[in-house]
């Protein structure tokens, strides 16, 4: 007896449904990517009870006579591609002809198109995947689905979806990529009856970030320059450095105009921001690339969320360059409002009644941050209760008037004074500036070892006794090649017999109780890099840590001359905003800010 049978059509078509349809979200996706496939300008979408039992799309395209209304309800019929051959360079959204006939089995559904040109159009009813009637119909030109009992006969199906709420917010997420995507094209979305936006056409894309997400967060973005390398244009909008979050939920990626999810970019983005990005964060990004459809392969999950390039390489060094040219440009920009040169713009302490004496310091004294200074011997503090009780009491002087302060120039600053031992205080023309001289010692030590390191080399040490590690094929295939690039990162190796390597010597700063286990985790650092990055990257975090014991700590006492000498050296650091670990060297807080903490201005 044969165990083997074919399935009923209607049980195949609700197992492709399956891949397609997983929830109201991916149903609005579909719905929507056709939309746009079919130039539509203004796209409203209606759900209700958060798309569960009722979802309406409605676009002003191209539309379709009743032939190829009733033929896109085909599994595999698709106006996208013709032969094996168009799979190789997709174009459109769309491609397979597989959502609309897998939405239809799943649901109610009723199509209504009618062509620009055409005195009527059609109207198509499909329940569970069956036709059940097909008459003329008198919308509007373009196309509207509506889609009633989603799963209705999939119980199984049915009860894996979420609250309303959930799967509500699931759809504004898809609008909001669809949105973002594709400024040119207006959006209404409608839940239970109310008006959640409207977004207009617009040829910018910084207005529909700012209609969407606001005017404060759109100014916190960066313009990423056009950028082409190797057919590969990059352009979109990234936060600036110290603007992250915890999951990748605003770190959107766009190729080709669709919203895709790949680690290849995930890396770039990383690489890119390097230092500017706290360790396990992840940046904020609304980044657009464009190239050859032909070099990027969409035909790898039925959702279309993954890609596959054909030169992965390419793609993440021309993301990660596109980046860092951004985070730079906005370093010239930082450096114009808090650039000071040296001595004169910088000005000392305000003069006020202190409460604590020390003994004075010349101004013209010049005196270093070195990781050694908390070995230089410091006056002792004076309170200054024990100083006026050891002093006669004399009768209180006249006030003298306080002497008028002139007004800062643009890039000039005034140091107040410090607070709580950690943050000095400086005024400039914009207003309040705080900083923080542990995370600003830790800037500057940074760039000036790895700047050593890049000029010297990495200092290493000879093994006792060398180490032994096996590793996969693949590794090392890859370490046989990059045996050069290891040894001037101070790891020598050398080949020990089949998928062997013998471990001669480490770098000096390089602390592991498991030497093995730390090459293997450099090695997949250094994988994560573009041929264009400095492989002396692979030690950074441990100089970042090395810095960081050797920083100026929280009420460590700093003297005048080194508070001035802390700024100017980090104000000529390549990155100067944030400190080795991502976090915020220097804030700043304008005068309308203060206005309306106290109420000045609303």
């Amino acid at each position: 007896m044969s165990r083997i049978a074919l399935l009923a059509e209607e049980v195949a078509s609700q197992v492709a449904a399956g891949e397609v349809v997983e929830r109201p979200a991916s149903v609005i996706k579909e719905l929507v990517e056709n939309s746009i496939d079919a130039e539509a300008t203004r796209i409203e979408v209606l759900v209700r009870r958060g798309g569960i039992s009722y979802m309406r799309v409605v676009d002003n395209g191209v539309g379709m006579d009743r032939d190829d209304a009733l033929l896109c309800l085909e599994r595999h019929a698709t106006s996208k591609i013709r032969t094996g051959h168009d799979l190789a360079a997709i174009a459109t959204l769309g491609f397979r002809g597989e959502a609309l006939p897998s939405i239809a089995s799943v649901s109610r559904f009723r199509l209504a198109t009618r062509e620009r040109e055409a005195l009527a159009g059609s109207e198509v009813i499909v329940s569970g995947g069956k036709i059940e009637s097909v008459r003329d119909g008198g919308d509007a030109p373009g196309t509207q689905i509506e889609v009633r009992s989603l799963f209705y006969n999939l119980p199984a199906r049915r009860k894996f979806l979420r609250t309303e709420n959930t799967e509500a917010s699931h759809v504004e997420h898809q609008l909001h990529l669809q949105a973002i995507g594709h400024p040119r094209v207006g959006f209404v979305f409608i839940k239970d009856d109310r008006v959640v936006y409207q977004l207009p056409p617009t040829n910018s894309l910084r207005e529909r970030i700012r209609d969407l997400c606001g005017g404060a967060f759109a100014t916190e973005l960066l313009e990423v320059p056009e950028f082409v390398g190797e057919g590969i244009e990059v352009r979109g909008f990234i936060g600036k450095a110290g603007m992250s979050r915890s999951s990748r939920q605003q770190q959107l990626v766009f190729l080709n105009g669709r919203a895709v999810e790949n680690n290849t970019l995930s890396f770039a983005l990383r690489e890119g921001y390097h230092t500017a990005l706290m360790k396990g964060q992840h940046p904020v990004t609304f980044l657009f690339i464009q190239m050859d459809p032909a070099a990027v392969d969409v035909n790898v999950h039925p959702a279309k969320r993954e890609v596959r390039f054909r030169d992965a390489a390419n793609v993440r060094e021309a993301v990660a360059e596109a980046v860092r040219r951004t985070i730079e440009t906005d370093r010239a920009q930082w450096t114009q409002t808090f650039r000071a040169s040296p001595g004169a713009a910088i000005e000392p302490l305000i003069p006020t009644q202190p409460f604590q004496a020390s003994l004075p310091i010349p101004q013209s004294a010049q005196v270093s941050l070195r990781h050694d200074w908390a070995s230089q011997p410091l006056p002792p503090p004076v309170r200054a209760v024990e100083a006026l009780a050891a002093t006669p009491a004399l009768p209180p002087a006249p006030m003298a008037p306080a002497a008028p302060q002139e007004a800062i120039a643009a890039g000039e600053f005034r140091i107040l004074g410090v607070l709580g031992k950690l943050y000095l205080l400086m005024e400039n023309a914009s207003g309040l500036v705080l900083v923080d001289q542990h995370a600003a010692h830790e800037r500057i030590l940074f760039e000036e070892m790895r700047r050593r390191m890049e000029e010297q080399g990495v200092p290493s040490q000879r093994l006792l006794i060398p180490l032994t590690m096996q590793v996969t094929p693949r590794d090392a295939d890859w370490l046989l090649r990059h045996l050069e690039v290891l040894e001037r990162a101070g790891i020598a190796l050398e080949p020990f017999g089949s998928c062997t390597f013998k471990i001669d010597t480490l770098p000096t700063f390089l602390r592991a109780s498991d030497p093995s286990q730390l090459v293997r985790d450099i090695i997949d650092d250094l994988r994560d890099t573009s041929t264009q990055t400095s492989k002396l990257r692979l030690g950074e975090e441990m100089i970042a840590k090395t810095v960081c014991r050797h920083a100026v700590k929280a009420n460590d006492y700093l003297r005048e001359p080194e508070l001035v000498r802390l700024v100017q050296d980090l104000l000529a650091c390549e990155l100067p905003y944030c400190c080795p670990h991502g976090r915020p060297t220097m804030i700043q807080m304008s005068y309308g800010e203060l206005e309306k903490k106290f109420g000045r201005k609303v």
